[in-house]
Protein backbone atom coordinates (compact mmCIF):
# COMPACT_ATOMS: atom_id res chain seq x y z
CA UNK A 1 0.00 0.00 0.00
CA UNK A 2 1.12 3.46 -0.40
CA UNK A 3 0.37 5.99 1.91
CA UNK A 4 0.86 10.03 0.86
CA UNK A 5 2.15 12.85 2.82
CA UNK A 6 1.77 15.88 1.22
CA UNK A 7 4.05 15.34 -1.66
CA UNK A 8 5.91 12.02 -0.25
CA UNK A 9 4.99 8.71 -0.93
CA UNK A 10 5.24 5.94 1.53
CA UNK A 11 5.54 2.06 0.34
CA UNK A 12 4.64 -0.21 3.11
CA UNK A 13 6.64 -3.63 3.03
CA UNK A 14 5.25 -6.64 3.34
CA UNK A 15 5.78 -8.96 5.77
CA UNK A 16 7.41 -12.82 4.15
CA UNK A 17 5.08 -14.71 6.54
CA UNK A 18 1.61 -13.35 6.03
CA UNK A 19 2.17 -10.72 3.10
CA UNK A 20 0.45 -8.05 4.58
CA UNK A 21 1.78 -4.44 5.52
CA UNK A 22 4.29 -4.00 7.99
CA UNK A 23 4.45 -0.48 9.74
CA UNK A 24 7.25 0.87 11.84
CA UNK A 25 6.15 0.21 15.32
CA UNK A 26 5.74 -3.83 14.88
CA UNK A 27 8.72 -3.84 12.41
CA UNK A 28 11.33 -6.89 12.83
CA UNK A 29 14.18 -7.35 10.25
CA UNK A 30 16.15 -10.30 9.72
CA UNK A 31 17.11 -11.94 6.89
CA UNK A 32 16.86 -8.76 4.98
CA UNK A 33 13.56 -8.42 5.12
CA UNK A 34 10.25 -6.86 7.48
CA UNK A 35 8.05 -9.23 9.44
CA UNK A 36 5.99 -8.90 12.34
CA UNK A 37 7.04 -10.00 15.70
CA UNK A 38 4.36 -12.86 15.78
CA UNK A 39 5.34 -13.80 12.23
CA UNK A 40 9.23 -14.74 12.80
CA UNK A 41 8.75 -18.11 13.44
CA UNK A 42 10.86 -21.02 12.86
CA UNK A 43 9.76 -23.25 9.87
CA UNK A 44 9.62 -26.87 11.87
CA UNK A 45 8.57 -26.20 15.27
CA UNK A 46 6.79 -22.75 15.17
CA UNK A 47 9.18 -21.28 17.60
CA UNK A 48 8.97 -17.48 17.89
CA UNK A 49 12.33 -15.99 16.74
CA UNK A 50 14.24 -12.90 17.29
CA UNK A 51 16.57 -11.31 14.92
CA UNK A 52 20.04 -12.68 14.99
CA UNK A 53 19.45 -15.24 16.32
CA UNK A 54 18.41 -17.98 14.03
CA UNK A 55 19.58 -19.54 11.04
CA UNK A 56 18.05 -19.33 7.31
CA UNK A 57 17.66 -22.04 4.79
CA UNK A 58 15.83 -21.08 1.35
CA UNK A 59 15.09 -17.89 2.80
CA UNK A 60 12.96 -19.11 5.59
CA UNK A 61 13.72 -18.92 9.34
CA UNK A 62 14.35 -21.79 11.61
CA UNK A 63 15.88 -22.29 15.19
CA UNK A 64 19.50 -22.94 15.26
CA UNK A 65 18.84 -25.92 17.64
CA UNK A 66 17.43 -28.43 17.55
CA UNK A 67 15.66 -27.22 14.20
CA UNK A 68 18.29 -26.27 11.70
CA UNK A 69 20.94 -29.03 12.92
CA UNK A 70 18.65 -31.46 12.58
CA UNK A 71 17.38 -30.61 8.71
CA UNK A 72 20.12 -29.24 7.29
CA UNK A 73 23.39 -30.57 9.63
CA UNK A 74 25.51 -33.27 9.31
CA UNK A 75 24.35 -36.42 9.40
CA UNK A 76 24.77 -39.48 12.25
CA UNK A 77 25.30 -40.41 15.34
CA UNK A 78 25.51 -36.81 17.66
CA UNK A 79 25.69 -35.23 14.68
CA UNK A 80 28.89 -35.47 14.18
CA UNK A 81 28.77 -38.33 11.12
CA UNK A 82 32.36 -40.27 12.18
CA UNK A 83 30.22 -43.43 12.45
CA UNK A 84 29.69 -43.08 8.74
CA UNK A 85 33.54 -43.45 8.08
CA UNK A 86 34.78 -47.18 7.16
CA UNK A 87 38.23 -47.83 7.86
CA UNK A 88 39.65 -50.62 6.40
CA UNK A 89 43.74 -51.42 5.80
Amino acid sequence: MVRSSGDQHITMPKCPKCTKEVYFAERVTSLGKDWHRPCLKCEKCNKTLSAGSHAEHDGKPYCNSPCYSALFGPKGFGRGGAESHTFTK
